[in-house]
């Protein structure tokens, strides 16, 4: 009869080694896994970003970034996207064939996306860097023409852009505004930083 207690207390010590044994593996597992996320610093230094664009209304604008440079993700209506053939001949690079920020063979065309909805560029002035503003609107507005159709201007030394990010001519910016590589994961996801299957 004394044996059955201590085998009932054996059973016990063990059930509660393994548990906490069991306990102190998981702990340790946890961060070791956890590890093999890309750190924040990674993902500024090139990891790829997803974005969601399902939600976004027409005429919207998403930031986000990537490889520490501002990315802006536009939603454009049919209107925005109509006054690119307006454009096409006061911008100084129409097809984006210059070469100092080449452009993907998938945006090598007048709206310079994958989609013609969703206009993807690096929000980085192409003169000295400075980030543009978003001027939508179109008309007559401080610093831009009469006849503005909307588009992007850069208030540090008055460079503008359409709505494909191409620079307008005789402006101090050389270059259109960069095209990341992209790719749509869904019709609703994109990723920025890889076009593997553009």
């Amino acid at each position: 009869m004394s044996s059955v207690p201590a085998d009932s207390s054996r059973r016990s010590a063990i059930a509660l080694t393994a548990a906490v044994g069991g306990a102190g593996g998981l702990a340790v597992a946890v961060p070791f896994v956890a590890s093999f996320q890309p750190s924040e610093k990674a993902k500024a230094a090139g990891a790829p970003v997803e974005v969601d664009v399902g939600g976004m209304l027409p005429g919207e604008l998403k930031r986000v970034e990537w490889r520490g440079k501002p990315v802006w993700v536009l939603r454009r209506t049919p209107e925005m996207i109509e006054s690119l053939k307006k454009t096409d001949e006061q911008v100084a690079d129409p097809k984006s064939d210059r070469k100092e920020y080449p452009t993907p063979a998938y945006a090598k065309n007048q709206v310079r996306s994958i989609k013609p909805e969703y206009l993807v560029v690096v929000g980085i002035c192409s003169h000295l860097g400075c980030s543009p503003s978003d001027k939508f609107t179109p008309g007559a507005q401080p610093s831009l023409p009469d006849d503005w159709g909307g588009g992007f201007l850069c208030p540090c030394h008055g460079s503008t852009f359409d709505l494909a990010g191409r620079v307008f001519k005789n402006k101090p910016a050389p270059d259109n505004l960069e095209v990341p590589p992209h790719m749509y994961l869904s019709d609703t996801r994109l990723i920025i930083g890889e076009d593997k299957q553009a």
